[in-house]
């Protein structure tokens, strides 16, 4: 009879157990819920996927082995060591990165991502950590030097932006009369200014100086103009309080810490790393 009534007990405790812990199968750990059901996925998975371009510098690059370097990888792998968890970081490009969010394909997405409030009707944003703007990356410098739209807005202006980016918007609302290509990435986009099948490139100001530091060859120029007001955050899934909380925690920890300073110092600032650039 004791053994039964162990038994049972034991039985009770297990069940309890179950009912309260999640197992890993990576680790085939204990892994205690939260009431976060993104937290819950990332920890039962053992590893925090973000999604990103690897293609704007110097924010998020591709290095030549492959890995994806920059000011919001490093940041991904402090917010995964934060976790206790792997980091994966998935590249796609720029348009797809919302509707690979939205369908849990990636966790969380930093990728130069303007915290509209287009986009924060359909995700959440953590930030800014970064405050940027439009620039254009030409070899005309009566372009680069642009403060007011008018100046450009005429359908002999040929400008290019990255596809779903607020850089295509902002072309197709404010320089509407302007001839607008768009690319997947900044690569094709740039190769059309340097081989001058269109005027310019419309991007992020930090963008556009890394690549006239990288073709310094090519005549390119870009000059920072006050068209825009770009805050930089990291979109994670909506109806999530306690996602938002810990990751507004982290970011508060970030900045008053110093450590994203002396990360803004370490990608902002010309030196090796350009030459690991794919």
């Amino acid at each position: 009879m004791r053994k039964i009534r162990l038994s049972v007990l034991l039985l009770i405790i297990t069940s309890f157990i179950a009912a309260c812990f999640q197992v890993s199968p990576e680790t085939g750990m204990l892994i205690k819920p939260t009431a976060s059901p993104v937290l819950d996925r990332i920890l039962k998975k053992g590893e925090l996927v973000v999604g990103t371009v690897g293609n704007m510098p110097p924010l998020n690059m591709t290095s030549k082995d492959g890995e994806v370097i920059g000011l919001e990888a490093d940041m991904a792998h402090y917010i995964a060591g934060s976790m206790g968890v792997e980091l994966k970081m998935t590249t796609m490009p720029f348009v797809k990165l919302l509707p690979a969010l939205k369908s849990r394909e990636i966790d969380m997405i930093m990728a130069d991502m303007t915290m509209t409030g287009q986009r924060n009707m359909e995700v959440a944003f953590v930030g800014p950590y970064f405050i940027s703007g439009k620039a254009f990356l030409t070899k005309r410098k009566t372009i680069a030097a642009a403060k007011d739209p008018v100046e450009i807005n005429s359908p002999s202006t040929r400008l290019v932006a990255l596809e779903g980016s607020t850089s295509q918007m902002f072309i197709e609302t404010v320089i509407s009369k302007a001839t607008l290509t768009t690319a997947l990435d900044f690569d094709q986009a740039v190769d059309l200014v340097i081989q001058d099948k269109v005027d310019a490139l419309m991007a992020d100001y930090p963008i556009c100086v890394f690549y006239t530091l990288r073709y310094r060859d090519k005549g390119l120029v870009s000059i920072i103009t006050p068209l825009t007001y770009e805050p930089i955050g990291i979109a994670i899934p909506p109806s999530d309080p306690l996602l938002m909380n810990w990751m507004e925690n982290f970011m508060k920890t970030m900045k008053s810490s110093g450590r994203l300073k002396k990360l803004k110092k370490k990608w902002f600032t010309p030196g090796p790393w350009i030459d690991e650039v794919k």
